[in-house]
């Protein structure tokens, strides 16, 4: 590429201009996987309580439909445009967050969701992706900034502390993940340690205190201290769930425990099926899949053309594994119950579609750039 000859003659290059395609077929098999996971888990309680076996299934197919048409949009237009609609798009998202907080549908005591006629979204999944492009855009702008720490300090005021107030009011888990995606990608642009580490204890005091503030979230600490605690349900039933999964599990479609044991199966713990259905074996694969994804993102960013496109993907790779961490680490009782998704697999129309949308503009930064370049 650019002047330079490859050594190994056998190795095949892609052209310049052609997105990474290895990543969209990674993209592609846990997109799939991830549609015959929902029906694997959901079939069950969808016929109870719709008489239709599809209709998380289709639903979610939708949503996938709106996202691929979304990210292929977003390849051809380029992530260069991103730039001009960084602040729009970052505004755009303290209002959706701000809106639903007074006006939000409220479900399980949770005002999270706004609804447009038939359609719904969660504007906390927008303001992950606008942080981002929002950093990517300051960081590259103004590189030299990052090196100070009062201006270090006063960015992450500005573009995370917004987002990370509305959000947490409702939804605390996202809001970390917010603060964690927001904290990882100062992070990498600057050399200072100091202010992060200030941050960390700080937030982390912070966090727990307010999550010690309402009677739900100290149950869910009390519920991972003791998980045989009545208010750890949820959290017994999906460690039996894995525990019976043995090595190469029940066989597809076999969970017991979906069957209206494990709440909700196809969301936050169908990681818990995945394990019950296809064992040890099949958990490993699956986690073996979102490292070669991760991979790929880091090997793009580091690759990437300018510093906005490379701030772009490190903050899509932070978001997704981010999220796989958490949500294992919630299904195995590691950390409290705090209801995050996985990525591509559990069940959700606005966080399978933003996350398509991340993906194409990784694949857009991947134009014309060999990550297999020696």
């Amino acid at each position: 590429m650019q002047g330079r000859t490859r050594t190994r003659s056998n190795v095949r290059r892609k052209s310049k201009g052609q997105i990474d395609y290895t990543l969209l077929v990674i993209v592609a098999f846990m997109l799939a996987f991830g549609l015959i996971m929902v029906y694997s888990a959901s079939s069950y309680n969808a016929t109870l309580q719709t008489g239709n076996s599809l209709y998380y299934l289709t639903k979610q197919a939708v949503s996938a439909g709106v996202g691929i048409v979304a990210m292929f949009i977003v390849i051809k237009i380029g992530y260069k445009f991103l730039k001009k609609v960084a602040w729009p798009l970052y505004f755009i998202a303290i209002g959706l967050c701000a809106y639903v907080l007074f006006f939000g549908r409220t479900i399980n005591n949770s005002s999270r969701w706004i609804y447009i006629g038939p359609v719904s979204f969660q504007p906390s999944e927008v303001a992950k992706v606008a942080l981002i492009i929002l950093l990517a855009y300051v960081i590259s702008k103004n590189p030299a900034r990052m090196r100070n720490a009062k201006d270090l300090i006063i960015t992450a005021v500005i573009t995370i502390g917004p987002l990370f107030v509305l959000v947490a009011i409702n939804n605390l888990s996202t809001a970390i993940i917010i603060l964690l995606i927001g904290g990882i990608m100062l992070f990498i642009s600057s050399p200072k340690i100091w202010p992060f580490v200030a941050v960390a204890i700080i937030g982390a005091v912070g966090a727990l205190a307010f999550a010690l503030t309402a009677g739900y979230r100290a149950a869910r600490i009390r519920a991972w201290i003791d998980p045989e605690h009545n208010e750890a349900y949820q959290t017994m039933q999906a460690l039996y769930a894995i525990g019976s999964g043995g090595l190469f599990g029940k066989g597809l479609g076999e969970s017991v425990q979906k069957q209206g044991f494990v709440p909700e199966a196809q969301n936050d713990m169908v990681f818990s099926i995945i394990c019950e259905e296809l064992g040890l074996f099949g958990a490993i694969c699956v986690i073996a899949m979102f490292v070669v994804l991760v991979w790929r993102l880091i090997l793009i960013a580091i690759h990437a053309k300018d510093m906005f496109g490379s701030f772009l993907v490190i903050g899509i790779a932070a978001h997704i594994s981010l999220q796989v961490i958490l949500n294992i680490a919630v299904v195995t009782n590691t950390i409290p119950n705090t209801g995050v998704t996985l990525p591509f697999i559990s069940y959700g129309g606005t966080s399978l579609a933003i996350l398509l949308v991340e993906i194409g503009i990784a694949l857009s930064v991947s134009k014309g750039v060999d990550v297999d370049e020696e």
